[in-house]
C-alpha cells in the first residue's frame, strides 16, 4: 500500500513539473499579448496611481493642518470638520501656488531660455574675444578650455531648446500621461484617500493580522512604520529645501545682476533634489552660463556666493528641515545614487537615499538581533 502511494505520488510530482513547464513555455511564447494586456492594465489604473502619489504627498500638510483646526473650540463645528476643512485648506493652498507657478515663474524661465537660445552665439563670441586678449601663459587659454568651448559652440541650442519644441514636448507629455479624465480621477481619488485615510489603513492592518502570526505582523508593522516614515520625511524635507534653495539663489544672483537669476536659481533648487550630483551639475551649468553672459568675474563671484549657500544648505537649513532621522554615510549616498540613477534614471536618484536608509536600517537591526543572540563582542580599532 504504501509502495502504490509513493509511486502515486512521484507520478504526481513529474505531471505537476510538466504542467508548470509547459505553462512556463505557453507564458514566454506569448510574451507580446501578455505584456500588451500588462501595459492597457496599467494605462487603466494610472489616475489611482497618480491619485495615491498626490494624497501620500499631501498627507503631511493635512495632518498638521487638522490638528491646527482640532484646536479650534470657538466655533465648536471647525473642530468636528478638522479633517474636511484641513483637506479642503491645503487643495486651495496647492492650487494657489500652481497658479502662481503658472502664470510668473514658468512664463519667466521659458522666456529666459528662449532670449539665452537667440543670444547664445552673441555671449560666445564676446566671452572667446575676453579669453583672446588674456596673456598666453593664461589659465584660461589652455588647450582642455579651448577644447571645450569649441564644443560648446558646435551644439545647436535652437535644434533643443526652443520654445515652440519646449512646449511640444510639454504638451505631449501632458497628453500622453495625464489627460482631463485621468486628472480628475487622480483628484477625486487622492481626496477620498485622504478623507478616509484612518478606515484604509484599520483595514490593511486588520487584513495584515489575520494573513501573519502575531511575530511576524508585528514586525511587519514596525518596519512598515519606520520605512514610511523615513520616506516621507525625505519626499517632503527635500522639496521643501529645493524651494527654499531655489529661491534664496534667485535672490543673491539678482542682487548681484546676474542675468537669467530665475532660471537659474530654479534649476539649482530642482538638481537640489539629487543629492551630492545635483548641486554639483548645476552649478556647473550655472557657472558656464554666467560666464558666457556675464563675463569672468560675475561668474567667479556668483560660484562663490552659491557655494556658500549651498554650505549654509548643508550645515543649517537641511538639517534643520530633515533632523537626525536620514542619518546616512556620504560614501553609501554617494554609492545608492549612482545604482540608482543607473538602473532607474533621475528617479531612482531621487529615491536612492530613502531606499537605502530603510536598506541600512533592516541590516543594522538583524546585526544587533544576531549579536545578542550570540553574545558577540567585536573589538573596535582606534
Amino acid at each position: 500500500m504504501k509502495e502504490k502511494k509513493r509511486s502515486f505520488s512521484k507520478w504526481l510530482y513529474w505531471f505537476a513539473l510538466g504542467v508548470a513547464i509547459i505553462a512556463v513555455y505557453k507564458l514566454l511564447d506569448n510574451l507580446g499579448p501578455i505584456a500588451g494586456f500588462v501595459e492597457g492594465l496599467f494605462n487603466i489604473v494610472m489616475p489611482f496611481i497618480v491619485g495615491l502619489l498626490i494624497a501620500y504627498l499631501f498627507y503631511i500638510p493635512c495632518k498638521k493642518v487638522e490638528t491646527t483646526y482640532r484646536k479650534v473650540k470657538n466655533p465648536k463645528w471647525v473642530s468636528k470638520r478638522a479633517r474636511g476643512l484641513s483637506i479642503i485648506t491645503v487643495y486651495i493652498i496647492a492650487l494657489l501656488i500652481l497658479i502662481i507657478a503658472l502664470n510668473f515663474v514658468i512664463p519667466n524661465i521659458l522666456k529666459s531660455i528662449t532670449d539665452f537660445v537667440n543670444n547664445f552665439g552673441t555671449y560666445y563670441n564676446a566671452t572667446m574675444e575676453s579669453i583672446e586678449k588674456l596673456p598666453e601663459d593664461s589659465i584660461w587659454k589652455n588647450e582642455i578650455i579651448m577644447h571645450l568651448a569649441q564644443n560648446i559652440n558646435n551644439i545647436d541650442l535652437k535644434q533643443f531648446l526652443n520654445i515652440e519644441n519646449l512646449m511640444q514636448y510639454a504638451k505631449g507629455a501632458i497628453d500622453a500621461v495625464t489627460g482631463i479624465f485621468n486628472m480628475f480621477v487622480a483628484f477625486i481619488v487622492s481626496v477620498y484617500l485622504l478623507a478616509e485615510r484612518r478606515q484604509i489603513l484599520d483595514f490593511l492592518k486588520r487584513l495584515a493580522s489575520s494573513i501573519f502570526e502575531k511575530d511576524t505582523y508585528v514586525i511587519i508593522s514596525r518596519y512598515f512604520n519606520k520605512s514610511n516614515e523615513v520616506f516621507f520625511k525625505f519626499i517632503a524635507s527635500q522639496v521643501l529645501d529645493a524651494i527654499i534653495v531655489g529661491i534664496l539663489t534667485s535672490i543673491a544672483m539678482s542682487i548681484i545682476g546676474v542675468k537669467y537669476a530665475v532660471l537659474l536659481g530654479f534649476m539649482i533648487g530642482l538638481f537640489n533634489l539629487i543629492p551630492y550630483f545635483g548641486a554639483i551639475i548645476a552649478i556647473t551649468v550655472a557657472i558656464i552660463v554666467t560666464l558666457f553672459t556675464g563675463g569672468l568675474g560675475q561668474a567667479v563671484l556668483m560660484a562663490v556666493i552659491v557655494i556658500i549657500l549651498q554650505q549654509i544648505d548643508a550645515n543649517i537649513i537641511n538639517p534643520k528641515i530633515i533632523g537626525n532621522s536620514l542619518s546616512i554615510s556620504p560614501l553609501l549616498v554617494i554609492f545608492a545614487v549612482t545604482v540608482g540613477g543607473a538602473y532607474f534614471g533621475v528617479l531612482g536618484m531621487f529615491l536612492a537615499v530613502p531606499v537605502c536608509t530603510v536598506i541600512k536600517l533592516l541590516i543594522e537591526e538583524y546585526i544587533d538581533y544576531k549579536q545578542r543572540n550570540n553574545s558577540i563582542e567585536i573589538e573596535k580599532e582606534l
